[in-house]
Parts: C-alpha cells; sequence; structure tokens
C-alpha cells in the first residue's frame, strides 16, 4: 500500500514538474513571438506593409522553427496567433506546424515565421483543429516592404501571406503543404484546460497576463509601419 501512494505521489509531482515547464516554454514562445515581430517592423523598408496589417483578421508567429538541409521542412515549430475581435485583438492560440515546401533556403536554421491571415475564409480554417496551406487555405508570399506595391495582387488572390527572416533577412515565404493544428499541451499550459481555437479567437476567453508583450507587438506593428513613413 505504502508503495502505491509513493508511486501516485511521485507520479504527481512529476506532472506538475512537466505542467510547470510546459507553462514556462509557452510564456518563451509568447515573448519570442512579440520581439520577432518588432525585430521585423523595426527594420527599414523591410518590414510588413501597413496595408497589409490594415487588413489583417489574424497574425499568427512561429518563433525560431528549426529546419535543415535542401528544400527542407518544418519540424516540430510550435506557434501563436491572434484574431481581431469586436474589442480588439483575441487572447492567443498556440499551434504546431509541419511539413510543407519551402524552397531553396539552403542549410538554415532558426527561421522566424510569420502568417498574415488576410480574409473571414482563411479565419475560419485557423478556428479549425487541423488544416493544411495551399489545399484548405490559398497561402502566397507576402509583399515586404513600407507599402504593397499597387500593381500586386495580393490583397486578392490568397488567404495568408506568409513570411520568413532568417540570418537578419526578411521576405515574403511561399509555403504550401505545412500542416498546422492545435496545441493542446500548450492551451492547457496556458489556460489550465483545453479550449477550442474558436472561443479564444472569438473573443471567449480572457486575455493572461503572459500574452501581453506578444499582443503588443501586434498592436504595435501598425503604429511601426506608419511611423517609419
Amino acid at each position: 500500500m505504502k508503495k502505491v501512494i509513493t508511486f501516485v505521489a511521485l507520479l504527481s509531482m512529476a506532472s506538475i514538474g512537466w505542467a510547470g515547464t510546459n507553462r514556462e516554454a509557452t510564456n518563451d514562445r509568447l515573448d519570442h513571438a512579440g520581439r520577432v515581430l518588432h525585430e521585423i517592423m523595426d527594420a527599414p523598408d523591410k518590414g510588413i506593409p501597413e496595408e497589409v496589417l490594415e487588413h489583417a483578421k489574424c497574425v499568427a508567429v512561429v518563433p525560431h522553427l528549426l529546419k535543415g538541409g535542401f528544400v527542407f521542412g518544418a519540424e516540430n515549430g510550435r506557434g501563436v496567433a491572434t484574431c481581431r475581435t469586436a474589442s480588439g485583438w483575441s487572447a492567443p492560440i498556440f499551434f504546431a506546424i509541419t511539413g510543407g515546401s519551402w524552397g531553396l533556403q539552403i542549410g538554415v536554421e532558426g527561421v522566424d515565421l510569420v502568417m498574415i491571415i488576410q480574409h473571414e475564409r482563411g479565419m475560419r480554417q485557423l478556428l479549425s483543429s487541423k488544416f493544411e496551406l495551399g489545399a484548405d487555405a490559398s497561402a502566397a508570399a507576402g509583399p515586404v516592404g513600407r507599402h504593397a506595391s499597387a500593381d500586386t495582387d495580393w490583397k486578392m488572390d490568397a488567404e495568408i501571406l506568409t513570411y520568413s527572416r532568417a540570418k537578419g533577412a526578411f521576405a515574403g515565404l511561399t509555403l504550401n503543404g505545412a500542416s498546422i493544428r492545435h496545441d493542446e499541451d500548450s492551451t492547457r499550459a496556458i489556460y489550465g484546460h483545453n479550449v477550442s481555437n474558436a472561443r479564444i479567437l472569438n473573443g471567449e476567453v480572457t486575455v493572461p497576463s503572459s500574452a501581453n508583450s506578444f499582443l503588443d507587438a501586434v498592436r504595435g506593428a501598425k503604429a511601426q509601419a506608419v511611423a517609419s513613413n
């Protein structure tokens, strides 16, 4: 009997330790995602155009996505996203991204990925538990600079605009075939239980204090774009 009690106690302690570690890692991801947006928008003439941010329904960031090889895919990338609501930007959801064709970024590791969801259909996909870029939602490399060129079709063609930053270089990224799914572990770590993406992104969940830096960066991105003009 004592052995059973000891085992249960050890198991409980291990669970508490795992939850604390996962919460810390998720908080770090939120902070890192906010820094990524700040740094991208601070780069003269190399940020996300003001027009793109103005029309954004949602903003998603995968900080320090590890990749490698030649024409490679993503492995174990985890990100955060927020969408506009009637009262401002929503609490963040957490997702994992795997697979996808990334083009000829040979031997690069530690890539920051940014996705701007432009249309309602793209937002509806983000509300689901899993979807694929290029199949369930159209994706295209986003324009870069202070303003989007008037002769491009960035606003009409794609539901999601994708960007990457590697070794200081920021550019639009063609990314198709990547699978995006709900990250239940990170959701539980921040909210205490698993909550659907729909409830969070529709503004039904209170913003946790740990998400403030990320949401401040999202709100500030437009201001940075305007200030750079």
